[in-house]
């Protein structure tokens, strides 16, 4: 390694640069590692055959593998089994459901990826909401809490367990077992479970979803885009005549008319067949104004070519690999090619409802769509949509089902026996559901976080940069020296919390590339087990809960529950101590600090 101080202090500062990028989200975080990998080749901090030697590690096409397992059973309904067998099970007692919805969010996460588990089971849990006469804020954040300590439970349970041991592999370490961690996971679940039971009704709030927000008998005002029938009586009235001057507690602010644009449009503004009016008032005064067919929600030419009784309000929620993210709205031409009209759009605390044209969606953005059951199913379907109010009857490949779970199960117990190492038996079970017909070649790429992928080797070639220029081994030395005579126990605790608060903020994968290093080099220069510290990064870089930013689960139901970043808080910070207080009961226990 190289002891110069200049390269030490450039990768220091560059480093700080990724964090402050990763805080600020000017780009992506998988953008942000790429353009730190080029610095530091342009650099000649790295070499290309170090870049490329991120390759070998085993848990990048280990963490692509699980992805596709998961998927195949996520296309095959087993997934869906387990929800619809939910629903009958918990009957309509409120705790009941949560508790049937957590223990169920727990077992399955042990084994598959915890993203499309909490989007399968979200619909249930707002359908098992409405049944047990309760809002779906007091069941949203639970699963997505579940779905992380369930991920906890195996080493396949979660992308960040595969990662972690990939890197303590190259530093080393033994490989961990399949379920090496799951005795001390079971504890942090089990106090998960007596948490949430105990205190969810009571920290978590009554938040209104988007439909019901927009529900006519509410009264809220908001922005809307209506368009005159060709059949309006409206047509040729004036807007004072028209009632639509603000006396009737609706204001017209612009008229679109072809290519015009009437801004502030007077009393006396006469109205036209085809004119597209934005305006603000309440619900009930708008859905008025369309039951006595004045005016139309914008559907372009489609919106007379559906019947009134034909056409429902269904909220939708952006999917992590929805084909319509990141493209403004106007260039998905929705009305053209599904006969459906975006009526709003909800972001974490807003509501969007004008200039839609120009909005692009994001993961986890919920849509208040109408038009017909089947327009609606085939929009969600062919967007990687999920409804919110109904569970999407896909069209599953439930043949497949015992193929799909007998490859899971093997990959597991095989690796479990040490028969081949999981990333060999997840190559096999991949290519098996693939030729067997469990999963299209098209679906298995799109249910590869190719983002997480790419942020992944990134973030392993800066942590190669790291090293080199002597990094790791100056945060070990200065963490020794601020701390000379804490116990191992006061070290394993500063790594967990070290870990914990810093995936609050960041990606939890980039957090336990850039900790596994220091965590092993600090416990080697104690003359302590490396062991123990790595499984705190790994548990530690799983239990996000203080923020809705810090894990992907929380993110999904962030908007789907209604939720405020600080309800995430209330909750989420008091489990988070509550964990720092198992782990460093736990891990000693399972993973002794000294070695014998």
């Amino acid at each position: 390694m190289s002891g110069d101080l200049l390269p030490l202090l450039f990768v220091t500062g560059l480093l700080g640069w990724v964090l402050v990028s990763f805080v600020r989200e000017t780009w992506s975080p998988d953008i942000v590692a790429g353009i730190a990998v080029a610095i530091l080749l342009a650099t000649q901090l790295l070499t290309p055959a170090e870049v490329l030697s991120v390759l070998s590690n085993p848990a990048p096409i280990t963490i692509a593998c699980m992805f596709i397992l998961s998927a195949a059973l996520e296309r095959t309904g087993c997934i869906d089994v387990l929800g619809e067998w939910l629903g009958r099970r918990v009957g309509t007692s409120p705790d009941r459901v949560l508790a049937g919805l957590i223990l169920t969010a727990l077992a399955v996460s042990a084994f598959l990826n915890n993203t499309p588990v909490v989007a399968i089971l979200t619909p249930v849990a707002i359908a098992l909401a409405r049944r047990a006469s309760t809002s779906p804020s007091k069941l949203l954040i639970p699963l997505s809490y579940a779905t992380v300590l369930g991920g906890m439970l195996t080493m396949i349970g979660t992308s960040t367990n595969i990662l972690v041991d990939g890197v303590a592999r190259k530093a080393g370490l033994e490989p961990f077992g399949m379920f090496e961690i799951t005795p001390a996971a079971l504890a942090f679940g089990a106090v998960g479970f007596v948490y949430l039971m105990l205190f969810s009704n009571r920290l978590l709030p009554d938040r209104e979803t988007l439909s019901r927000q927009l529900r006519p008998d509410l009264g809220r005002t908001f922005m809307s885009e209506l368009l005159v029938p060709h059949e309006s009586p409206v047509i040729g009235k004036t807007l004072s005549e028209a009632n639509l001057n603000g006396g009737s507690g609706l204001q017209v602010l612009k008229i679109f008319r072809g290519e015009h644009e009437f801004t502030e449009p007077s009393h006396a503004f006469a109205l036209a067949a085809g004119d597209l009016l934005v305006l603000h008032g309440k619900v009930r005064d708008v859905v008025d104004l369309r039951e006595n067919g004045k005016l139309a929600f914008n559907r372009g030419e489609a919106f007379e070519t559906v019947s009134n009784h034909d056409v429902v309000l269904v909220e939708a929620i952006v999917g992590r690999n929805s084909r319509y993210c990141h493209r403004p709205m106007r260039d998905l031409d929705l009305t053209a090619r599904y006969g459906i009209a975006v009526l709003a759009v909800h972001r974490q605390d807003e509501n969007v409802q004008s200039n839609l044209d120009d909005f692009q969606l994001e993961f986890g953005d919920v849509m208040l769509v109408e038009g017909t059951p089947q327009q609606i199913k085939r929009f969600a379907d062919n967007g990687d949509l999920i409804s919110l109010n109904t569970v999407n009857e896909r069209a599953y490949r439930r043949d497949k089902a015992p193929i799909a779970l007998t490859t899971t199960l093997a990959v597991m117990a095989l690796a479990a026996l040490g028969v081949m190492p999981i990333e060999g038996l997840a190559i096999i079970g991949s290519a098996l559901v693939l030729a067997t017909g469990c999963l299209d070649v098209e679906d298995a790429y799109k249910a590869v976080e190719w983002k997480i992928l790419t942020l992944i080797l990134g973030m392993l070639a800066i942590s190669i940069a790291m090293d080199k220029v002597g990094l790791v081994d100056a945060v070990v030395s200065h963490t020794v020296a601020l701390l000379p005579h804490a116990s191992p126990l006061v070290m394993l605790g500063f790594v967990y919390l070290l870990t914990t608060v810093l995936t609050e903020i960041l990606s939890n994968n980039a957090v336990a590339v850039l900790v596994t290093p220091v965590a092993i080099g600090l416990a080697q220069s104690l003359g302590l087990d490396p062991r123990p510290f790595v499984v705190a990064v790994m548990f530690a870089a799983s239990v996000s809960f203080a923020t809705p930013i810090g894990y992907q689960t929380n993110t999904f139901v962030y908007n789907a529950g209604g939720y405020r970043f600080s309800d995430f808080m209330r909750i989420g910070i008091p489990l988070n101590l509550l964990m720092v207080v198992v782990a460093l009961i736990v891990i000693p226990l399972i993973w002794p600090l000294v070695p014998a």
